[in-house]
């Protein structure tokens, strides 16, 4: 079967759909002469754009999904498991359907168990696996954003990013130890310090009124402009979330906090990819203290 047209679906939060830059390398590197179409939330399209390995980004939306069938796609990989897009795929008529056996998976035509939740092992290898059902490899499994728009600000050189937020409140660290370790890697490291990422809750003058040295971009930059200022930076701080695994992919080491209790949210699966990370995992996010985190900060620095 002569495969022209590849047909891949992450349509969920960036940070999970960051985890899936080396499948798009498997699938490209693997059949180097087909086009890749990246189908996407429109929160993610900007920061999709940066990934080399497709050929066009679109937003899984209705007006992509109604001519599905028109763009004669000869694979469709289904990367998070949604009854939508199985069903779309199979009423397309596109032949070999990828995807985990859940959610109307018997609509797929290439499908393994959904074991994910167990967390045996990381999210990078589990996708990998997926795409390996049609052949899919690559050597390079590390993250990267090559297409990432140059930017250069002084003012955020070498500063200490911390991201105080997460989107499941079972990984949340306490966000007044955030602030004390905010303002310790100030007065003690001299460190300038930036908090980023956006505020769900209601605490948002928790970070403010710390100083000049502090600065709050909280709510103020768009995904791929998170990610220039993270590039920058020589360590995110952050529980496990979409702006720890952003960081990861501009290649800024980052010191993870996790639990390591609830089966299938441990950094086994959920841990920052790539070399250079350190994480501090324990049953309970509240035995993390604040000197803990600060130690590694100075050990990341002097490194």
């Amino acid at each position: 079967m002569l495969i022209k047209n590849i047909l891949v679906i992450r349509n969920d939060r960036f940070g999970e759909f960051l985890l899936n830059i080396p499948v798009l390398r498997a699938l490209k590197e693997s059949y180097p002469e087909s086009s890749l179409t990246l189908a996407v939330s429109p929160d993610t399209r900007e920061l999709a754009q940066c990934i080399e390995y497709s050929d066009r980004v679109v937003v899984w939306d209705d007006n992509f999904k109604r001519g599905l069938r028109k763009q004669r796609f000869d694979i469709c990989v289904v990367l998070n498991p949604a009854k939508e897009p199985h069903w779309a795929a199979f009423f397309a008529g596109i032949p070999v359907r990828v995807g985990y056996n859940r959610k109307w998976g018997l609509l797929l035509t290439h499908k393994i168990e959904d074991t994910k939740s167990l967390g045996l092992k990381h999210e990078v290898e589990y996708n990998l696996d997926l795409a390996g059902l049609i052949g899919a490899k690559t050597d390079d499994t590390s993250l990267s954003l090559a297409k990432l728009p140059a930017y250069s600000n002084p003012e955020y050189a070498g500063a200490v990013a911390i991201h105080p937020y997460t989107s499941d409140s079972l990984k949340q660290w306490e966000p007044e130890r955030f602030r004390e370790l905010a303002k310790r890697v100030w007065d003690e490291l001299g460190l300038r310090v930036l908090i980023v990422g956006k505020d769900r809750g209601p605490g948002k003058e928790e970070f403010a009124g710390l100083g000049k040295n502090i600065v709050n971009l909280v709510n103020k930059t768009s995904l791929v402009e998170l990610a220039q200022i993270l590039k920058q930076c020589r360590l995110l701080v952050s529980c496990d979330s979409g702006p720890m695994h952003l960081a990861a992919s501009v290649g800024t080491p980052v010191i993870a906090l996790f639990r390591n209790d609830l089966p299938g949210k441990t950094a086994r699966r959920w841990g920052p990819w790539g070399k250079g990370h350190i994480v501090i995992e324990k049953d309970k996010l509240a035995d993390i203290s604040t000197e803990e985190v600060l130690d590694k900060v100075k050990n990341i620095r002097y490194s």
